[in-house]
């Protein structure tokens, strides 16, 4: 493959394919909120914490939503500039949910091994997902140099 080539595909916006998943993505995020806000509306008198948990959750649902509409409207090569996003988003949500199931034990002085086992899997998880974007956008954004670079030399 010549370098033009390559560089074609790697100017070229998302596919088809991609578009479909982030705007399944967008979906699942706007039901998800949906949702919860329709639990959170019909059940009155539910204690503070738990009006906070569907905050948290709603609020979650709408990130990832936002995230899809703003993935699904580039109309220039993200260089997985997405992955990324999806990868802060993912240790954002990882923080939020933490903090409130570990200040929700703490008050209860009930921290069980298991839940903090649960919180550190999933923030290892989402740690490991945004380092792997960030990487992967790395690598690109260095091909697209580089052979932009050899381009302009010939």
């Amino acid at each position: 493959m010549t370098p033009e080539e390559v560089l074609a595909r790697l100017d070229a916006p998302l596919s088809l394919r991609r578009r479909v998943f982030y705007l399944v993505v967008a979906f699942a995020g706007l039901t998800g909120s949906a949702l919860i806000g329709l639990l959170w509306a019909t059940e009155p008198g539910l204690p503070t914490r738990t009006g906070v948990a569907f905050g948290v959750l709603v609020a979650i649902g709408l990130g990832w939503a936002a995230f899809g509409g703003w993935a699904v409207t580039r109309r220039m090569p993200l260089f997985a500039r997405d992955r990324v996003v999806a990868g802060w988003l993912g240790v954002a949500a990882w923080v939020a949910f933490s903090v409130g199931a570990l200040v929700i034990s703490l008050l209860r002085h009930d921290l069980e091994l298991a839940l903090l086992g649960v919180v550190l899997l999933l923030g290892a998880v989402a740690a490991l997902n945004l380092r792997a974007a960030r990487r992967a956008r790395a690598v690109l954004v260095r091909r697209r140099n580089a052979l932009a670079a050899t381009e302009t030399d010939e």
